[in-house]
Formats: structure tokens, sequence, C-alpha cells
């Protein structure tokens, strides 16, 4: 599938690559078809809304910044995603002019089930994580981070 994004112009991205968020992502709601576009050789990859070209999130996963991470997918969630074995999960990085104070939201992960293709961004309740989570391990004892 040829999509169009304003960081990359044109890319053919793979039908496996292309993910539903039914109910989109909080903030974007109308936003429900995204291509997850990995970076060469890192952690990172992008969500790029295919309606809107200007739309893109960072993402990384979140076990190799944090490998202590761990949190319990509600039935409800796993059952709208369809979820039975596989499941990816992402986390939206707020990177900053200086990269060290870039954070990650461990409160709120993007889950996918990659077999079906649906993914939802889960807000974790009674949850001891925070949304703007600092990303380099430096920061996680100056700070207070986990």
């Amino acid at each position: 599938m040829l999509i169009e994004t304003l960081a990359w112009g044109k890319l053919d991205i793979s039908e496996e690559f292309i993910f539903t968020f039914p109910k989109g992502i909080p903030g974007f709601e109308d936003e429900s078809e995204f291509a997850l576009i990995a970076v060469e050789g890192g952690p990172f990859s992008y969500l790029q809304s295919l309606r809107t070209e200007s739309l893109s999130f960072l993402l990384a996963d979140p076990f190799v910044f944090y490998p202590g991470y761990e949190f319990e997918l509600p039935d409800a969630e796993a059952e709208e995603l369809g979820i039975q074995e596989a499941v990816s999960v992402r986390s939206i990085i707020t990177f900053k002019e200086q990269v060290e104070l870039s954070t990650i939201n461990l409160l709120a992960p993007i889950v996918l089930n990659p077999e079906k293709r649906l993914g939802k961004q889960v807000v974790l309740i009674k949850s001891q994580y925070q949304t703007k989570q600092p990303l380099w391990s430096g920061q996680q004892t100056q700070e207070g981070g986990e």
C-alpha cells in the first residue's frame, strides 16, 4: 500500500504493518488507520496515520528502556483486540530538543494484535507508571523514575 507522509514522502507499506484502531487514539479519535514503520537498527518505530500525513507518533519498545516493565492487560481490552497469543507493546516517546529530557509514556501503552492487525492505546488503572517517564536511565535515578 502506498501511503503519504510528511516526514518521509511516499512509502510503500506492506499490509501486515497496517493497523486499525477502532476507537482511534485518545485525542485523535477520528484517526483509525495507522502504518507501523520500523526504524532500522534500533528499538524505535513510527505510527503513521493513513488519513493525515502530518500525524505520526514516535514509538519504542518499552522493555528495552525498562526491562522490568509489566502490566496486566484487562480481559475486556484483550477481548476487544482479539488477543489470544500474539501481542506487541509499544510506548509513545516525547522526543525533546535536549535528548536527555525525552520521555516515554508507560502509563498508556499502545497494544497491538499483529494477527488481526488491531491496536489500542490502553490507559492502565492503578499503575505506578507515568505518562512522562524519563527515557534515559540516567534520569531514572536522578529524577525518581522507575
